[in-house]
């Protein structure tokens, strides 16, 4: 099942450890260890997991560092260092793989991290999406693994079935030196009895979703008597989703002796208490990317009209010149809109949304990460845990419900190291949120035009000369097939008594098609749009821009929805996501069914589907949010 450590009591090991654990000026991290410094003794516990004894502080130099770290770096040299991570004291197993996988620097929360979870200490890391977090922990973790039967030993606890599979993929991909290592993904939408029987054949791993996970526990399916590490990834999200009062409830049924390792990108105060209450003694690091990371993704608004967003949708596809795009939308019908007038436009589009089966969604992924699809159009549950390197554009179509889920969005793009950049559409009455994202990431989002025709002109002109250099600088496989290519050029050139020039242009015709080449749509529209804008602009800043609307002037529900009051508001920090992720993970109703929702300071209002079945009514009576029944009544 598992497989036995390394012995850690082999003194280059605890050296190497000692090195990377001590020597953390660096000028990406901020670490806040509750303990510094020391000699450490490290010895095999009976639990499965290394132990980790602190003694005096005897070896600490002046710098804060460890003495030790010089040595351990000359005995890598020594041994031909292939990459840093030799510096951990990973198996060669592990070592292999990375170098496979070419793996040769740690990201900062990699340095940062794994050290501190190979000795066994608890963790809170504060990092954003993209980082290589979830290398972070499931590198050491896996090394830590020991044979123990059939009970899991690592529990993963991530708001998403996405995320779930792509952390389950990621520890699949790093234990390929250890073939006897099992993981399991357990989520919402897979077959339970599937799961049930995996899970007694026997796994090491398993990273599900907190609703799955429960219901396992509930049944007795899942054996966590033998726990020796739960991690919380991206513990914000559950918060956002409203998740955080499961997350409780499994925390509180799991054995008290175990590591524990959290991961948030944004550390609100309900995460702080959640790590102050469950975790023992952490290690804090945080990842100061937002310099480094928001740099690399060039973050813009257009304001305009509802009305005009297709419009200007086709626009933005047509100017840009980079390679993936997501396309952020608040609800299924949206994507199905969205994704329709873009093929009638000639782009090839996927769709991401609540309904798209697991199987094909796992397809679409892979096409997209693989460039058989370059634009794909998602709400943000079904998108949550994408990690695709080659997206070059985020476009939120709709505006996130709050600067988390715009947090989150924007950081499918500007992966790996690569820039990218994120462009905002708000109507003219959402403009004040626009500065809640910018305090969010640390960067302000400059202003941006709908491309105009001279835009999309330059942008088509530009396409169409890489075009040509990359044709131009290639050479064909064939050179026989080269030759008649030859041979035709110069027999029509003599035929047609053609000069190179014209001889390239009908070339050029032929591959461009007949359709036109340049844009002469009518621009009048663009220039009404702005003008209606900042009229509209200036109203709002007239009626005050934050203060909060009054409940008298909310307007009636549609026709197929009904409204209801809930007694949870503004008193209580609550957020459209944190009732659109209750409900919807409680009720068994999907969000796109979740209509608008209207927060006031006491409670708020949320359109629901008319005719909602009473056992589902009963179940929404009994939910909490935020710590707070919402006493969900019919409003009048």
């Amino acid at each position: 099942m598992g497989r036995c450590l390394p012995d850690l009591k082999d003194q280059s090991g605890r050296q190497r450890l000692l090195s990377m654990t001590h020597t953390k000026s660096h000028e990406d991290v901020s670490c806040s260890p509750e303990k510094s410094a020391s000699e450490i003794s490290s010895t095999s516990s009976e639990d499965g997991l290394i132990t980790v004894a602190e003694a005096t502080n005897q070896n600490n130099s002046g710098d804060g560092s460890v003495a030790v770290a010089a040595e351990a770096c000359e005995e890598t040299e020594a041994t031909e260092l292939v990459s840093e991570f030799d510096c951990f004291g990973f198996s060669e197993p592990l070592l292999k793989t990375l170098a496979e996988k070419g793996y040769k620097q740690p990201s900062p929360i990699q340095k940062a991290a794994i050290p501190e979870l190979m000795l066994g200490r608890d963790l809170v890391g504060q990092a954003q999406t993209g980082t290589g977090k979830t290398a972070a922990f499931a590198l050491p973790l896996i090394e830590r693994l020991q044979d123990h039967g059939s009970r899991p030993q690592v529990l993963v606890l991530a708001p998403t079935r996405e995320l779930a599979m792509q952390v389950a993929d990621s520890f699949r991909a790093y234990a390929v030196g250890h073939p006897h290592l099992k993981v399991l993904a357990v989520y919402g939408g897979a077959d339970f009895r599937s799961q049930i029987n995996t899970l007694k054949r026997g796994v090491d791993v398993v990273v599900g979703t907190p609703g799955r996970l429960m219901d396992h526990m509930r049944q007795g399916t899942l054996d966590t008597s033998g726990l020796r590490c739960l991690v919380l990834d991206e513990a914000d999200e559950m918060l956002r989703m409203g998740f955080i009062d499961d997350v409780e409830w499994i925390l509180e049924q799991l054995p008290k002796e175990r590591q524990m390792v959290l991961f948030s990108a944004t550390m609100p105060s309900e995460i702080r208490r959640l790590s102050k209450r469950y975790l023992h003694e952490p290690a804090e690091i945080t990842i100061k990317s937002r310099d480094q990371e928001a740099r690399l993704i060039r973050q813009r608004c257009i304001t305009l009209q509802n009305s005009h967003k297709l419009e200007a949708l086709r626009r933005v596809l047509e100017a840009f010149t980079g390679e993936g795009v997501i396309i952020f939308a608040r609800t299924k019908v949206i994507t199905l809109t969205v994704a329709e007038a873009l093929e009638a436009a000639g782009h090839d589009v996927a769709v991401l949304n609540g309904d798209v089966p697991q199987n094909q969604r796992e397809r679409t992924v892979e096409r997209l990460r693989k460039g058989s699809v370059n634009i794909l159009v998602a709400t943000d549950v079904a998108a949550r845990g994408l990690d695709v390197d080659r997206i070059s554009l985020v476009i939120n179509y709709d505006i996130p419900f709050d600067s988390e889920a715009y947090v989150h969005r924007i950081g499918r793009t500007g992966r790996a190291g690569r820039s990218g950049e994120a462009i905002l559409f708000v109507n003219p009455r959402e403009r004040r949120f626009v500065g809640g994202f910018e305090r969010a990431v640390g960067q302000p989002i400059e202003p941006m035009d709908i491309p105009n025709n001279a835009a999309i002109n330059q942008s088509r002109l530009d396409r169409l000369r890489q075009r040509l250099t990359t044709a131009a600088k290639t050479e064909r496989d064939n050179s026989e097939e080269t030759a008649l290519l030859q041979e035709l050029i110069q027999r029509v050139v003599e035929e047609l008594s053609l000069s190179p020039e014209q001889l390239a242009l009908a070339a050029l015709e032929l591959a461009v098609g007949p359709g036109p080449i340049l844009v002469q749509a009518d621009e009048g529209w663009l220039q009404q749009s702005t003008q209606r804008s900042r009229r509209n602009d200036r109203h709002e800043s007239s009626r005050g821009g934050s203060g909060r609307r009054p409940e008298r002037s909310s307007r009636p529900p549609e026709d197929h929805m009904e409204r209801f009051r809930v007694e949870v508001g503004h008193r209580d920090r609550v957020k459209p996501g944190n009732l659109v992720g209750a409900i919807a993970n409680e009720s068994g109703l999907e969000g796109r069914m979740i209509g608008r929702i209207q927060i006031f300071e006491s409670h708020s209002l949320v359109d629901l589907p008319k005719g909602m079945p009473e056992d589902v009514f009963k179940d929404l009576k009994r939910l909490k949010v935020m710590n707070r029944e919402l006493h969900i009544q019919r409003a009048s």
